[in-house]
């Protein structure tokens, strides 16, 4: 089968097409169909989640020979012409390249022609954050009020950089990750259309390591379909994208339950060694606690939320009552904390096995007693704590409080003293 860019070959072409989006989507078909468009739309979104798609099937929709219609039927000269990218009234431009105020004045000038064969002219600035303050001034009028049968589409993954007064102009529309679901959905849409036979764990590791994004995950799928394998196994998937197994997960509990050092050192070279993904392996080392801890809480009840095969949840479910609570969700919180130290360290890989050794000598180097003891608020249990003011059932030494007129005496070592000399020192 051909593998050559996936995303070009399948992207959609039709609002009822694009994974996800749902609510994006019956707003602009509906805004397409009675010929109610506003002069500038705002699509934010992490990458790949479709926002320069839709931006496409809106320019289609728009200009198709016949809208006002709720879906391009991309037949007509006009919509084969918005595919192809060769309709001169839909301009796309790169802000990263085209973001400075010469530009913006350029894109003025365009705007104040009349579309030459459409009914709309459409201008997609994607990547638009990229535009510098300047360009953005210039903006600002042409679109509140642009002309007749104008409008822009401003794509962009990092909203926060833009000015408040661009935002108010717009009609902005947030697009979400896709959800594990609707990812394995597409892929195997994808998989039938393509005709290959597929594992299920395999769509949904690549799916899982797509982290909500379409494009990654056709990406990662075009990765491991190029192997040239006759079917998509879950073994092929790991071995190209290079993801750990169950077997280094069981292998890394086990040594971590038992206090074993070397066994943690030993797991951790077999990641290291196969080239696996570091941030990847602590994301699925956060998810694993994440189980452990769900499962040892609430026994059997979790089953239903912590997403995992039938075949390995009896054995997840008994490592949980091998470990203490306290022990679990103290790794969990570790794994979450770590996460970014280890990936900007300078050793990335002494910083991972510091973190699993950590994990797997914690009830050594901090009883487990006292994790509690920490997260609880001082005197919560209602036993009398002592301080560093006397022993227990002694009150401390009250700190004089404000006196009448709002002063309130200052302690003595915060007290200046005068010019040459030092202020007394408390004990």
């Amino acid at each position: 089968m051909s593998t050559v860019s996936l995303t070009a070959k399948y992207r959609p072409q039709r609002f009822a097409d694009v994974a996800g989006q749902e609510a994006v989507k019956r707003i602009l078909s509906r805004a397409a169909a009675e010929d109610r468009i506003a002069p500038a739309y705002l699509f934010s979104g992490t990458r790949g989640v479709g926002k320069t798609t839709l931006a496409r099937v809106l320019a289609k929709a728009l200009n198709c020979e016949t809208a006002p219609t709720a879906e391009p039927c991309n037949v007509c000269s006009q919509c084969r012409q918005i595919t192809a990218g060769v309709s001169p009234d839909v301009i796309e431009i790169d802000a990263a390249t085209h973001g400075k105020v010469d530009d913006a004045r350029r894109l003025k000038e365009d705007v104040g022609y009349a579309p030459l064969n459409s009914r709309y002219k459409v201008f997609i600035i994607d990547e638009a954050h990229m535009l510098t303050t300047q360009a953005f001034n210039a903006l600002l009028k042409t679109l509140e009020e642009p002309p007749g049968r104008v409008t822009f589409i401003l794509a962009t993954t990092e909203p926060h950089k833009f000015p408040a007064t661009i935002i108010s102009r717009c009609q902005h529309y947030l697009f979400k990750r896709l959800a594990q679901g609707e990812l394995e959905a597409h892929l195997v849409s994808l998989l039938d259309r393509e005709a290959v036979p597929y594992e299920a764990k395999a769509v949904s590791l690549i799916a899982r390591r797509g982290a909500g994004s379409v494009r990654d995950s056709m990406s990662l799928l075009a990765q491991v379909l190029a192997l040239g394998g006759t079917e998509l196994t879950e073994a092929d998937a790991r071995n190209v994208l290079g993801l750990a197994g169950q077997d280094v997960f069981f292998g890394l509990i086990e040594a971590i339950e038992a206090e074993d050092g070397p066994g943690v050192v030993t797991v951790l070279r077999q990641v290291l060694d196969k080239g696996l993904d570091i941030g990847f392996f602590l994301r699925e080392l956060a998810s694993m606690w994440r189980n452990l801890f769900l499962l040892r809480q609430a026994g059997e009840k979790a089953l239903s939320v912590v997403d995992l095969p039938a075949e390995e949840a009896g054995n997840w479910l008994e490592w949980a009552g091998r470990i203490e609570a306290a022990h679990i969700h103290a790794c969990w919180q570790m794994t979450l904390e770590g996460q970014r130290r280890v990936q900007t360290s300078l050793e990335p890989a002494l910083a991972l096995e510091l973190l699993l050794l950590n994990m797997a000598y914690l009830p050594r180097l901090l009883p487990l007693q006292n994790l509690a003891a920490c997260a609880a608020p001082a005197g919560a249990t209602g036993a009398p704590a002592s301080g560093p003011s006397g022993p227990a059932g002694q009150r401390p030494a009250s700190r004089p409080g404000p006196q009448p007129g709002g002063y309130r005496p200052q302690p003595v070592a915060d007290r200046p003293g005068p010019y040459g000399q030092q202020p007394p020192r408390q004990a």
